[in-house]
């Protein structure tokens, strides 16, 4: 689907240059994973044969021959093997002029391993080596929990893969059927699919005539007819009589394969959060650049030697780039992460997600997200003189036979009643008609308006008249050829969504809610669920405009829907909220999916992402807040009165700002 272009505002994310796969964070977990676990393994001996280390830990150096090319040996591994991804980082943010959290790193830990190697065979000094080893041990941990979290968040989609049909029944030439796996039918073979089957391809039917729930595919409730002609979906499910498809999309082109795809496409998008980071790393950068430079010349300048001024710039340098930076955005992603999917929110772009934090407009698509998406019984018509218990009987017998939707709502319907249902002859289904039958004798038939059309026959009755006009979908009641009773059935409003919308109304947030019905339906709705702004009889394509006109009004908007025609709208809003059980077109086009179908996750979200936020920015704050102190100290501002902050103090600061951003992480609720 192409990105909707218009007046997008301060929206200027879009979903589709998500072009890494999940397979390619997979491995690039994996590949930080193996560089952490190597280069913690080598800085267990590098921490052991530090001087400062020994000093701080025993009080005293030990003698150990051949200590210091040891460790420079060891240093210079974790250096090349576990800071090379920083590196290329830096080499890469230079190039393009974007100093960010990479060119920090690289900069400390390249400023220290030189110093520390000039240590060991040409000045006299004490060496960064420990520093260097733990500084890439903890951005590798960082980078590592950031892609293993994307990977996760995809999980639940490939489930939904795995729900899907992997076989087909392919009907050969000569008219036998074989069972095939999907991947083996090609575009003109033909499939046959069984009552209550899903189909296993796109295509046109070709044989048959039947009811096809496609509310997986479209997110409309009602189900579809289809005869010899019509297209199917893979996916949708097929209610009533068997047909013959002739398969048009196989392969990569089919439903499967495009969930399959959209999995793949799921990715770490540029997260707002770690722009701030970023933002972070480039002053701390700076600093580091200009601390180090300010403070080796000053030293100079008062008539220090040159080692000593050395020394107190790399420990600027070194300090300027704390370790609890590096966790302070994957630690709080992952925490949030793992607890929106707890509640069943699956965060799909990050982005999006941190806008959902400014969000003052939320428009809900009527059909399967305000209401269930499932027909129900709201009223029953006597027409003539059949007594309406006696009419609710006769047709919920009849409709019991049936695995239609609409047949099962109103068996639903008179059970909830008490009514009993009658034995039923000589049942007979109608595929796209209805069905026929005798009860207790009687020929009854359960049919549609457009069985009456063709049947010649005729209901002028002002109560009917009113039913098809509020939108609500009739059926009627034939007894002896004639019509005894109508039954109208439309979606039902889900007790979640008042909740939802007076959560967000709390929230000082406006509920919006648009649909293709008639105006009578959605005003309907929207009072009986307090929603004052409400558009109706919006066609798929319009659906893109109300949100552009929401947003014109000033407004942060989110978009929840689930279905294909909601995708474009969904692009379009700021933050894409997508229903769980609607298409893949509209969770391929969100960055929230709610996995539970539960509106009242809505404000979930909202809230979670402005909690989020507000975690991000107070680690940044203690990542960084320890530099306040420990830079001047390092720099020796004390040093005329006999303080000088050793490296070894300088790290214990740096471990108790690690120890806070994670424990401050896992406080997020």
């Amino acid at each position: 689907m192409m990105k909707m272009h218009g007046d997008h505002g301060n929206h200027g994310h879009d979903h589709h240059s998500r072009a890494k796969s999940r397979q390619d964070h997979a491995d690039h977990a994996g590949e930080y994973k193996r560089r952490f676990i190597v280069s913690s393994i080598l800085t267990v001996p590098i921490l052991i044969l530090s001087p400062s280390i020994q000093r701080w830990v025993l009080g005293s150096e030990l003698a150990m021959p051949g200590s210091l090319p040891l460790l420079w040996g060891l240093s210079t591994a974790v250096y090349v093997y576990g800071g090379s991804p920083f590196l290329s980082g830096l080499v890469r943010e230079l190039r393009r002029w974007t100093p960010g959290m990479m060119t920090l790193i690289g900069i400390a830990i390249t400023t220290a391993y030189i110093y520390s190697s000039a240590v060991v065979f040409f000045i006299e000094g004490a060496t960064f080596f420990w520093e260097l080893a733990t500084l890439i041990d903890v951005m590798l941990l960082g980078h590592w929990i950031e892609m293993k979290t994307i990977s996760r968040a995809s999980r639940a989609l490939e489930l939904l893969a795995k729900s899907l049909p992997a076989t087909a029944h392919l009907v050969t030439e000569e008219g036998e059927i074989v069972n095939v796996d999907v991947s083996m039918v090609k575009p003109g073979d033909k499939v046959l699919v069984k009552p209550g089957e899903k189909m296993p391809v796109d295509g046109v039917v070709v044989e048959g005539v039947t009811s096809v729930d496609e509310a997986l595919v479209t997110g409309e409730s009602k189900p579809v007819t289809k005869r010899p002609g019509d297209k199917v979906i893979a996916g949708a499910v097929n209610l009533e009589g068997s047909i013959i498809v002739r398969a048009e999309k196989t392969g990569r082109e089919t439903y499967i394969a495009q969930v399959i795809e959209l999995i793949k496409s799921i990715q770490e998008s540029k997260s707002r959060a770690q722009d701030i980071s970023n933002r972070v790393a480039k002053w701390l950068t700076v600093i580091a650049l200009t601390g180090g430079g300010f403070t080796a010349f000053t030293w100079l300048y008062l008539g220090q030697p040159a080692t000593f001024a050395l020394e107190r710039a790399v420990t600027v340098m070194v300090i300027a780039c704390p370790h609890a930076l590096g966790l302070a955005v994957p630690l709080v992603i992952a925490r949030s992460t793992a607890l929106a999917a707890a509640k069943g929110i699956l965060i799909r772009d990050r982005i999006g997600f941190e806008k959902a934090r400014e969000v003052t407009a939320v428009v809900f698509d009527k059909t399967g997200t305000l209401t269930k998406g499932v027909f129900e019984v709201t009223d029953l018509v006597a027409l003539g003189s059949m007594d309406p218990e006696e009419a609710l009987a006769i047709a919920a017998s009849l409709e019991g036979r049936s695995e239609h939707p609409i047949a099962q709502s109103i068996v639903r319907y008179a059970k909830s009643r008490g009514v009993k249902l009658r034995p039923v002859e000589d049942f007979r289904a109608m595929p796209g008609k209805g069905v026929v039958g005798r009860v207790n004798g009687i020929e009854a038939m359960v049919v549609s308006p457009g069985y009456l059309k063709e049947a010649g026959l005729e209901v002028s009755d002002g109560r009917v008249d009113t039913l098809v006009r509020q939108g609500k979908t009739v059926v009627f009641l034939l007894v002896n050829r004639r019509p005894a009773a109508a039954i109208a059935l439309s979606d039902v409003i889900r007790e979640e969504s008042r909740e939802a919308i007076a959560t967000l109304k709390k929230m000082g947030i406006k509920p919006i809610m648009l649909t293709g019905d008639n105006r009578r339906v959605a005003e309907w709705v929207a009072k009986e669920l307090g929603i004052d702004e409400f558009y109706a009889e919006v066609l798929p394509h319009e659906k893109v405009e109300v949100v552009r006109q929401v947003r014109s009004k000033g407004h942060i908007v989110a978009m929840v829907g689930d279905g294909v025609n909601d995708a474009p709208a969904l692009i379009e809003a700021d933050v894409g909220i997508a229903i769980g059980a609607g298409t893949d077109i509209a969770i391929e086009s969100a960055d929230i999916v709610l996995v539970k179908n539960d509106p009242r996750d809505v404000p979930v979200a909202i809230e979670l992402s402005r909690k989020t936020y507000r975690k991000v920015v107070q680690n940044l704050a203690w990542a960084t807040g320890y530099n306040a102190i420990a830079l001047p100290l390092a720099a020796g501002i004390l040093y005329p009165i006999g303080i000088l902050l050793p490296p070894a103090a300088g790290a214990f600061l740096m471990s108790m700002s690690t120890v806070i951003v994670a424990v401050n992480a896992t406080l997020l609720r």
